[in-house]
């Protein structure tokens, strides 16, 4: 038997990591969900701000290839501001390729919020070229910086801008990024103007940004697929519509997945000293 297993065709284990990803997308196991603390003090901070007073400015600096761990952390906190009535200023993100990812949570996140009203509970600012330089005109003046709105409208017009002029009406940054954009931000907005900064990023350049969350210089992070289904868990205990819940669907595929890969690690080098033994 063990013999046999170690000759197994490989296409068979190719099989079983598919099942392993498809079952539990098809049909969410709900795993349990260890909240850790960066993603709470973002939540806290959020959950603490007062309703129709400052606003958060939510950045998408993520395109298609980094969309599965970072749009569900944008979905997420949109609801989160809409149910707590915090105005929401969404922000396309530095290029030109980020302005379809803020549109995308848009579409999903609206549905379930009918009353939320363009132009006084949320603008979408969509894009102008400058990076860093887009990040200290907006010290100064956020409708100066980009005059109209992404649907053209003069953001003059718009009762939430008239009210937020700058950061100091800004209560927090969120930067949601696969690159090292959240560090612009610390930079030319906290370090200059004092506005206070979170970031969202994937699971691989997570370690990055720990050190900016030891000297506060982030309120908080989410990291990664997980920092997604924490948030998306956090808001749904606060009564919150989570919607479809992606990262958490996507946190039970890839577990069973590891479990799975684990499993048959163990299994493979039980039959190898076995085999090797007998003979």
């Amino acid at each position: 038997m063990w013999e046999k297993l170690l000759r197994l065709d490989r296409r068979w284990i190719f099989v079983l990591v598919a099942l392993s990803v498809l079952i539990p997308l098809l049909r969410p196991l709900g795993l349990p969900m260890r909240t850790t603390e960066p993603v709470l003090n973002l939540y806290t901070y959020i959950d603490t701000l007062k309703p129709h007073d400052k606003a958060v400015i939510l950045v998408t600096d993520f395109d298609p290839s980094t969309m599965p761990e970072l749009l569900p952390m944008a979905e997420a906190i949109m609801r989160h501001c809409f149910a707590r009535k915090i105005p929401l200023i969404l922000y396309g993100g530095m290029y030109p390729t980020f302005v379809g990812m803020a549109k995308m949570a848009l579409s999903r996140v609206l549905p379930d919020f009918p009353d939320v009203k363009y132009g006084e509970d949320y603008v979408f600012l969509g894009y102008i070229p400058g990076t860093s330089l887009i990040i200290l005109s907006m010290g100064e003046s956020i409708s100066k910086t980009f005059g109209n709105d992404y649907y053209g409208n003069k953001l003059d017009s718009l009762p939430l801008m008239q009210r937020v002029k700058n950061y100091d009406q800004v209560a927090l940054v969120i930067d949601l990024s696969g690159s090292g954009t959240p560090v612009w931000w610390i930079i030319y907005g906290y370090q200059r103007y004092g506005v206070r900064v979170g970031c969202g990023t994937t699971a691989v350049s997570a370690a990055q940004y720990y050190p900016y969350l030891q000297t506060g210089q982030f309120v908080g992070m989410l990291g990664g697929l997980k920092g997604a289904a924490e948030y998306e868990t956090l808001i749904e205990r606060a009564g919150i519509p989570p919607g479809r819940k992606t990262a958490s669907i996507g946190m039970d595929a890839q577990s069973i997945v590891h479990l799975m890969l684990i499993f048959l690690i163990i299994l493979g080098n039980i039959g190898y000293f076995i085999v090797r033994r007998k003979r």
